[in-house]
């Protein structure tokens, strides 16, 4: 049975695996909580969280209602003040409905009988209505800026500092430039779902730490080494400690204690649990204790962050790293590295449907038998023919080819 297109589109919006998991963890939810309310396993809803699979049907609705967002309580408003009337005229308050003359009829009176004469009734006073308020003045109209624009201004705020926040990660000053660069042209590749995304600069952050980190640079000659450290020996001993952590653990404190980052924020990106990345962070800090003394004197965690986050945030503006290209660069340059990789993705194509088609052309199109091993067969006689030559017979042979025109008479041919 086929579905629907009307049952996809009826399905109901889910945020992004790094929302996912935020969410989940802003309610005190485990996985297994979340895995036996919607009726999966744990490693499938993790699954979820990670972007590798995305729940269907009956669990994908239990799944975004387990996990969507607390709606914020309704401030009620004070009931509006009801429309003042305006007073009512002095005379008729003071003197009262005036008597009706019998020799002059009152307008709208009511004919007099034997009961005696009949007053008429004063009309009454409508409401006067309270002044409507002034309309409010429309807001200016922001105005709406192209894709290229808002790459353009994304790129503008956060390529410096990712650059700077790359290089505390890898200590290569070029290899930061070039996982930034490579991080936002893989955002401009994906920019419908960068440009709803909750934290965009996340996103980008994300994917450039992910390029800078990856253990294939090793194999590359010019980032084998990190750079020179820096002169000044506090920096030189907050640097050579930083780069002496294992990466999960240096991009751990680099992410909260460098750029603040919150503890399930900073699990997420990591893609660890809460407390794995709690541990490391733990694990981390005494590591770079050790070779800062001021650090180790600190009388409080929150002390820690806050003197950790001074010492990078100096750290990273005082080295000076290359600036990144511009952003028309970056992005031309990945839209010509992306034909490039299209055209050859069509050349490798068309080279295999050429070999697939010469072989279906050149391939024998019946069966041949092949041959069957040979096999001794018993039972033939023995071979015969001429025999050993004896020597007289080798004597004969040797006259007749030295004298071979001497033959009998009749038959030597004679010519007149």
């Amino acid at each position: 049975m086929t579905r629907s297109t009307t049952d996809e589109a009826a399905a109901p919006p889910l945020p992004s695996p790094k929302e996912r998991r935020r969410l989940r963890e802003a309610k005190s939810l485990t996985e297994q909580q979340v895995a036996e309310a919607v009726g999966v396993t744990r490693a499938t809803v993790r699954s979820w969280e990670t972007g590798r699979t995305s729940p269907r049907g009956r669990k994908r609705a239990l799944y975004a209602r387990l996990i969507a967002p607390e709606p914020k309580p309704k401030v009620k408003r004070p009931p509006m003040p009801p429309p003042v009337s305006g007073p009512e005229p002095a005379s008729v308050i003071a003197a009262g409905p005036a008597p009706a003359s019998a020799s002059e009829p009152v307008s709208g009176s009511a004919p007099a009988t034997a009961s005696g004469p009949v007053t008429a009734s004063a009309p009454p006073v409508p409401p006067v209505p309270a002044a409507p308020p002034p309309p409010p003045e429309p807001a200016p109209a922001t105005p709406r800026l192209s894709p290229d624009e808002a790459f353009d201004a994304l790129y503008a705020h956060a390529a410096p500092g990712l650059v700077r926040q790359t290089y505390l990660l890898t200590g290569r000053r070029s290899l930061a430039r070039e996982s930034v660069e490579r991080a936002f042209q893989l955002a401009w590749h994906r920019w419908p779902e960068v440009a709803v995304d909750r934290d965009p600069v996340g996103w980008v952050r994300a994917a450039a730490y992910e390029y800078a980190i990856s253990p294939w640079h090793r194999l590359r000659r010019v980032h084998r080494q990190p750079d020179a450290p820096p002169s000044e020996p506090a920096r030189r001993a907050l640097f050579e400690a930083l780069l002496d952590l294992p990466p999960a653990y240096r991009r751990t404190l680099l992410l909260y204690d460098g750029i603040g980052l919150d503890l399930p924020e900073t699990a997420a990106e990591t893609e660890a649990s809460t407390p794995a990345a709690a541990g490391r962070l733990e694990v981390a800090r005494a590591a770079v204790a050790e070779r800062l003394p001021e650090l180790a004197a600190a009388a409080s965690p929150a002390e820690q962050s806050e003197l950790l986050h001074d010492r990078l945030g100096g750290l990273a503006r005082a080295e000076h790293v290359p600036a990144p290209a511009p952003a028309r660069t970056v992005r031309t340059g990945g839209e010509s590295k992306a034909r490039l990789w299209t055209r050859a993705a069509i050349a490798f194509a068309a080279l295999l449907i050429g070999a697939t088609a010469l072989t279906l052309h050149t391939a024998p199109t019946h069966y041949e038998q092949p041959i069957s091993p040979p096999e001794r067969v018993g039972g033939v006689p023995p071979r015969g023919g001429p025999q050993k030559l004896t020597a007289q017979d080798l004597k004969l042979q040797k006259s007749l080819k030295e004298q071979p025109a001497h033959g009998p008479e009749r038959l030597v041919p004679r010519i007149p």
